[in-house]
């Protein structure tokens, strides 16, 4: 599998992440185990998880994700060729909201535990936090960093602007920075006035900021669960926009074109522009997975991505 540069700091990753959330929960151990294997034995080594996937689900509390992950490594002793992401700011379980020192300082420590290891690759604030001021919380990544927990940090759910505070701030005071950002994204635009609280989609302003800052953005939920392709999964009311027709048509013609599934098209699309997006791929099923992993070897000309990027009511 393909690697890419994770920001600018001289660190590559796989080119598509695997999101771990529903690993021991939704599903189960032998699936989880199965799926691992077949991304890793793709090439693919760059894995994303947070604490509290998945506390929503009746009968787990959090970290049941992380916790398998671990089992995982130990079992195929591959922790040295595997790239983990986990992310901290969310409650669940006993844990608050936020990104106070305290709370992100606790928290990496419960997720190396579950994880079994010594150092998190990358440290994301999995929402923005307003109350609690920047310079505390980067200023405890920092800390991390400088200990050795943590390889490196990002954001999730961040507002460009936001980034840019931040950015300032860690130049300022000789800090860790964010090398990434992981925002909701897919290829059908939300319409004007959306919102997905507490989650935020990245839009042009964001894709602008990270083509110019050096950060990569990583997209979840790039294949909305399905809707692209499951007729019982309808898109949700926020992407019903005004040029939502267009672009399923022309991703419609691409994918014809390619001789590729819409999925597959949605994330060769995200790998081949500017800024290059690494999206996040998930699957319940082998079958899934390989048709993932396949698009990878899907090409798109100039042509089919101008009419994708073009393509409006």
């Amino acid at each position: 599998m393909k690697r890419v540069p994770l920001g600018n700091r001289g660190v590559e990753v796989s080119v598509f992440c695997l999101g771990a959330m529903n690993f021991g929960t939704h599903t189960d151990e032998e699936m989880s185990y199965r799926l691992l294997d077949q991304y890793a034995g793709a090439g693919g080594s760059f894995i994303d998880t947070a604490n509290i996937y998945a506390w929503w689900i009746s009968g787990f509390k959090g970290g049941e994700s992380e916790t398998l992950l671990g089992h995982w490594l130990r079992s195929r002793s591959n922790r040295a060729e595997m790239f983990i992401a986990t992310k901290v700011g969310i409650q669940y379980s006993d844990a608050e909201h936020g990104l106070r020192a305290r709370q992100i300082e606790a928290e990496c420590e419960k997720s190396l535990t579950r994880l079994g290891i010594e150092t998190i690759d990358l440290y994301y604030a999995h929402v923005d936090d307003r109350h609690t001021p920047m310079e505390e919380t980067l200023e405890a990544f920092d800390r991390l960093v400088r200990a050795g927990k943590v390889r490196f940090i990002g954001a999730s759910n961040f507002l460009a602007w936001r980034l840019e505070e931040a950015h300032w701030i860690s130049q300022q005071n000789g800090w860790a920075e964010y090398v990434g950002i992981q925002q909701r994204y897919t290829y059908l635009r939300p319409k004007p006035g959306a919102t997905f609280v507490p989650q935020i989609s990245a839009n042009e302003d964001l894709l602008d900021y990270c083509r110019n800052r050096d950060i990569t953005l990583l997209a979840y939920s790039p294949l909305l669960s399905g809707a692209y392709t499951c007729s019982d999964r309808p898109f949700s009311e926020q992407y019903l926009g005004p040029d939502g027709k267009v672009r399923l048509a022309t991703l419609r013609s691409v994918a014809s074109e390619a001789g590729a599934t819409l999925n597959q098209v949605i994330l060769a699309w995200m790998v081949q522009g500017d800024p290059l997006v690494i999206p996040l791929v998930a699957a319940s099923t082998p079958e899934q997975m390989a048709e993932n992993l396949a698009a990878l070897t899907v090409e798109l000309n100039a042509d089919q991505m101008a009419r994708l990027n073009d393509a409006t009511a």
